[in-house]
């Protein structure tokens, strides 16, 4: 199989990082296969984007797996705590997903092994984001190691790579790529707390950071607030 063949597993939630993260795997040459988690977050209304955003990437197919980790709680996104609305700040918030991004991409892991995929697509992000520590590059190293020894694959000498494309971009970058590659910024969504009438909030941390990165790249927000950022 050659490399304009092979096939690419992205994760893709929803929102702009992993739209942008999936549309370089197509970028680069892979055939896409993307997988979105209904894990019954509060922000529902992402996984709609996600199906916009695999139509307009030509997924060959977009697996939306249910799996509820409201049973688990632990975050403002799975539990009745309120989203933090006061700005970005320097701790863990509790928006953080208790091992989310280990947990999905497990679950990328095991159709990327049964779909003969070699690589991984993640958004996650290391400069303007919410300090959650499943973003790092140290994590994203220590999980590819993982995938070598966990798998039948990776024993037997055909390694998976974890590819986070965005890892060291700024919001403001990313707001760039989605110019550059020709995407639509307004089919993605990043509020955590839904405001009514299909608006994001304005307010979470999420918003503030999707704002502020069209702001610092001086391209138009197409997003609608309910609240100015």
């Amino acid at each position: 199989m050659t490399d304009s063949q092979s096939i690419a597993v992205a994760l893709v939630s929803g929102g702009l990082d992993s739209m942008v993260s999936a549309a370089r795997a197509v970028e680069d040459g892979h055939r896409l296969l993307a997988l979105s988690i209904d894990y019954n977050q509060r922000h529902q209304v992402e996984l709609a984007a996600a199906r916009r955003i695999a139509r307009a990437l030509g997924a060959e197919r977009h697996i939306v797996l249910p799996l509820d980790l409201t049973g688990f709680g632990g975050s403002a996104l799975t539990a009745d705590i309120d989203v933090p609305k006061e700005g970005v700040g320097e701790d863990i918030p509790v928006t953080y997903v208790p091992a989310r991004n280990t947990i999905f991409l497990s679950l990328a892991l095991g159709w990327a092994e049964a779909a003969g995929a070699r690589d991984l697509y993640i958004g996650v992000n290391a400069m303007d984001y919410s300090g959650y520590p499943d973003c790092r590059p140290e994590f994203i190293a220590e999980f590819e190691r993982l995938a070598e020894v966990a798998t039948k694959a990776g024993v037997e000498g055909a390694p998976f790579r974890i590819r986070a494309p965005l890892q060291t971009m700024t919001k403001a970058d990313i707001v760039r790529e989605t110019v550059r590659l020709g995407l639509d910024a307004g089919m993605s969504w990043s509020c955590y707390d839904p405001a009514p009438g299909g608006l994001h909030c304005g307010l979470c941390d999420s918003c503030r950071l999707r704002h502020k990165g069209f702001v610092e790249a001086g391209v138009a927000d197409p997003t609608a607030y309910a609240e100015a950022p």
